[in-house]
């Protein structure tokens, strides 16, 4: 028995080990004003808190959630807000640059002369992804709970949630990239990221939605996402909170399937 089973664990470690090759190479190849660009990223949801949350809150006034408890219209969007950021994060290394280091640097051509596989690269490339969306998500949680919107146990309890919903929307934005043919295809992937932050539950509640355009809404990833981390912000959580977990998990393994098949295809020529 254990010579059967001890290769496939020195395998997995060995994948294991290739794929933080992977995103360390990211971390080596960091410049000075890449910093700005990862600061630039925290402060458009938290302006959308601001202005939305707290300015315009203050007209609307407190939210019924489908429990009957009842929220301040800021702590309604604060949980909105960090799923986009996490959304936002993830999909930016995921997309623009995973994009331009496949088909235009050439990148992982290199990379496969190693002993690295297609597989291993999206998982890396994955894993750097997340040191972003990882980033954001902590920060915001922190002004969440600086503006009392939510308490301490509960943002503790958000964080890996957060971090699963970069990993979901990471693995969904590779996927989709290695189908892109040039950089004018991503118009199309910024219009939908709008349309899905936008339209996910994130200013108002599912059910102000006609019935069809309410079943469409609920089925989206964001959606899921941001009714999962209101849940928890505002200690509202059920059991349909499950069903949101085993989404983004399914997501998650259903891009990077898909990117490693598709980079194998392209790259493995």
């Amino acid at each position: 028995m254990v010579t059967l089973v001890l290769p496939r664990l020195v395998s997995f470690e060995a994948a294991g080990r290739r794929s933080a090759s992977v995103a360390e190479r990211n971390v080596a190849a960091l410049k000075s004003a890449y910093w700005v660009v990862l600061i630039s990223g925290f402060f458009e949801p938290l302006l959308y808190l601001l202005s939305i949350g707290v300015g315009v809150g203050g007209l609307i006034g407190d939210l019924t959630l489908p429990n009957g408890q009842v929220v301040e219209y800021a702590a309604f969007v604060a949980p909105a807000m960090l799923a986009a950021s996490a959304m936002s994060g993830a999909l930016s290394e995921t997309t623009f640059n995973f994009f331009g280091k496949m088909k235009f640097m050439r990148l992982y051509d290199g990379v496969l002369a190693t002993p690295v596989r297609p597989f291993e690269i999206a998982l890396g490339e994955l894993a750097w992804a997340m040191v972003r969306g990882s980033l954001y998500s902590a920060a915001f949680l922190v002004v969440m709970y600086a503006l009392d919107l939510t308490t301490g146990l509960r943002a503790l309890a958000a964080f890996p949630v957060a971090v699963l919903v970069g990993f979901a929307f990471g693995a969904l934005g590779m996927a989709l990239s290695t189908f892109m043919r040039g950089w004018q295809d991503f118009d199309l992937v910024a219009s939908a990221q709008f349309a899905l932050f936008l339209f996910s539950g994130t200013f108002v509640p599912a059910e102000a939605y006609p019935p069809v355009l309410r079943w469409v809404v609920e089925v989206t990833p964001l959606y899921r996402a941001v009714e999962l981390l209101r849940g928890i912000s505002t200690g509202s959580l059920g059991a349909s909170g499950w069903v949101d977990v085993a989404y983004l998990l399914g997501a998650m393994v259903i891009g990077l399937v898909i990117a490693s098949r598709r980079m194998a295809k392209l790259l493995c020529k």
